[in-house]
């Protein structure tokens, strides 16, 4: 594979996944830790992506402020769209951060009455732009690339709170490796909120499902329903409604 093409390979990942480990991009190309490592410093420095410790994140999920350049924006917003539809008054949400829950944010109906809880920075404003939305901010220690806040007292935080939703913004979905994630402490925190959950939504572009990443968030079971911008009968998604899930 051509340099170029390599480096499109991985550009794509990183928009895909948000955040993408070294060691994914090596097994996932079949070149050197030395090679990734030199095409991750060539794509920072053209400003494409932004070059963290062990890896990459997304330009857009890291200036996730602005709506601008977020990859695939468009079936994210049919994705909160269907999402927003599952809230009713008077409810308790958990929510995690990254690009598809912010669109959820700002797809809630202005006459929605509903207590949100997240540790995402960016989705906490968002949701302060509502009329009618109590918005409590989980706190912690701040992953300061992504905006979220993670950790022990995160965590103990997320435990007192008995929700009627979970929204899950997913990484990678399979049926047999279930919900996995790159980021261990993301994935603690996604942990506790399926725990402290009655249901437990994931919100996954089409393109994340059948992938799978390094760390295992939970078995498929432990999801209520997954909800993509393709229709729920799409081929694609037949093995999970098979398997039991709601797929909207």
């Amino acid at each position: 594979m051509l340099k170029e093409e390599r480096q499109n390979v991985i550009l794509h990942e990183v928009n895909l996944h948000n955040r993408v480990l070294t060691t994914y991009l090596v097994e996932r190309l079949g070149v050197s830790e030395d090679t990734i490592r030199r095409d991750l410093n060539e794509l920072a420095d053209l400003g494409r992506i932004i070059k963290v410790h062990g890896g990459a994140l997304s330009k857009s999920f890291h200036n996730a402020f602005s709506p601008t350049d977020v990859y695939a924006r468009s079936e994210k917003k049919i994705i909160a769209q269907k999402a927003a539809q599952l809230i009713e008054n008077g409810m308790f949400v958990l929510t995690t951060g990254g690009t598809t829950i912010l669109e959820l944010a700002r797809a809630l109906p202005q006459q929605l009455h509903a207590t949100f809880f997240t540790g995402s920075l960016p989705v906490a404003f968002e949701y302060s732009q509502h009329p009618h939305i109590e918005v409590i901010v989980i706190g912690d220690r701040l992953l300061k690339n992504s905006k979220i806040t993670v950790g022990g007292a995160a965590i103990e935080q997320i435990r007192q709170v008995k929700a009627d939703l979970c929204f899950l913004g997913t990484n990678a979905i399979d049926l047999r490796d279930g919900l996995t994630d790159n980021d261990l402490d993301v994935v603690q925190i996604k942990k506790a909120m399926i725990e402290s959950s009655s249901r437990v939504v994931s919100l996954a572009i089409s393109e994340k499902i059948n992938t799978s990443q390094r760390l295992k968030v939970c078995h498929i079971n432990s999801i209520d329903t997954i909800i993509t911008e393709l229709e729920p009968d799409h081929e694609l998604l037949r093995p999970y409604a098979a398997a039991g899930l709601e797929i909207r």
